[in-house]
């Protein structure tokens, strides 16, 4: 199969760079030891675990390296503070907060709790989507033992006001989840100061390897999880099963590479992302741009169109077809007809959630492969008979 020539879907997954998989090569073949073993073999792999674990706790200012649990990715970690937290607290109340725009790792557990008798409270967003800090603090209740808003949306990009929502909890007690997956290694984040007691992260997101992420918990809320795994009580008896060694070293190494790169990387990402939606409202004035006009208010690099009245998967076929990778939404709705959930509850009508294409940018990208995505809209808009609803525009092509 040949390799796409453009690839603007890293909000789905990033490419792992060549520092990475290098980080990670000793540990898929020389050091293979069980880090949970007492002989030399297993100490060396202990060691290097504990390394890893002790390097992201000081890449993201957590107080301590025992706070930070390695899991799977990002769907664990959610799972693991839904099912977990609400164990250790049901006999405080039976009600969380989270809102109607979090990625189904969110929705589905809430789902979960809803058929074991919780209630749960989806908090609104307004057409730029975001949370009121407001409206979370009519939504707290005496029996609220979770709230959870995420940092980054996945399809759209609002950057929620984690600071003030994270606030409110703590002042009321509550523990404060945020699901960071988009987040983590685009923007400096320091947990000593954010009022987070829990936090997921996926380390396939920040040009890591797939497969491994972490929850950070805080003291605070160390003493109410519970694990979702149960065996032979790695993790400090929080996730059992053996460790992903060599994925653990590289997410410490994805994560290292994209802290130091931020101030350049977010530099380069917002300039790429400028000509982007210049160029795209230039051939195409009618389309939408979903989510935050604001650039600081927006995860860099993550822009979502509505092409409406042409489906976003036709969209995305057409330009997979010049070589371009891009997506209609969320990677785990892929193949799906349904309009984008997320996009409805900022207001948009059927037609405009489900005529969405995301186009998510990284470091990796280039101000050459936006002129040579530019390039292929006309025609990609063309063959998927855009330009018959809008005529007027057809010709400036």
């Amino acid at each position: 199969m040949n390799k796409p020539s453009i690839y603007m879907d890293n909000a789905a997954t990033s490419q792992m760079l060549p520092e990475v998989t290098e980080a990670m090569q000793p540990y898929l073949g020389a050091i293979y030891g069980n880090p949970s073993s007492l002989h030399t073999a297993g100490k060396q792999a202990a060691k290097a675990m504990a390394q890893a674990r002790a390097q992201i706790a000081q890449y993201l200012n957590v107080a301590s390296s025992e706070e930070i649990i390695f899991t799977h990715g990002g769907t664990e970690s959610n799972n693991m503070v839904f099912k977990g937290i609400t164990e250790a607290l049901i006999n405080k109340g039976r009600h969380v907060i989270t809102s109607v725009i979090e990625h189904p790792a969110v929705l589905e557990p809430c789902a979960w709790l809803e058929q074991k008798g919780w209630q749960v409270t989806y908090l609104p967003v307004n057409a730029e989507g975001f949370v009121s800090p407001n409206t979370l603090s009519e939504a707290i209740r005496p029996d609220t033992v979770l709230i959870s808003v995420m940092h980054g949306n996945n399809e759209m990009g609002a950057l929620q006001p984690i600071e003030a929502l994270g606030a409110l909890a703590r002042e009321r007690g509550i523990l404060f989840h945020t699901d960071a997956v988009q987040t983590v290694g685009k923007l400096p984040l320091n947990l000593q100061n954010m009022p987070v007691d829990l936090l997921s992260c996926s380390a396939h997101k920040l040009h890591g390897p797939k497969g491994v992420g972490f929850l950070y918990a805080s003291a605070n809320a160390h003493e109410h999880l519970r694990p979702l795994l149960h065996g032979g009580g790695q993790e400090g008896g929080y996730r059992s099963g053996t460790e992903n060694l060599a994925g653990i070293v590289g997410m410490a190494k994805a994560l290292k590479l994209a802290i130091e790169g931020i101030p350049g990387h977010t530099q380069a990402i917002q300039a790429m992302q400028k000509r982007l939606i210049q160029g795209i409202m230039d051939i195409a004035p009618q389309a939408r741009l979903n989510g935050p006009l604001d650039e600081n208010l927006r995860v860099p690099g993550n822009l979502n169109f509505s092409f409406a009245p042409v489906e976003g998967e036709a969209l995305v076929l057409r330009f997979d077809l010049e070589g371009i990778c891009v997506s209609s939404g969320s990677a785990c709705h892929s193949g799906q007809l349904n309009g984008s959930h997320v996009l409805n509850a900022m207001g948009c009508t059927d037609d405009e959630a489900k005529s969405t294409v995301r186009f998510s940018l990284s470091h990796t990208n280039t101000l050459a492969e936006v002129e040579a995505v530019l390039a292929a809209l006309p025609r990609v808009l063309q063959r998927a008979g855009y330009f018959r609803s809008h005529p007027a525009t057809a010709t400036i092509q």
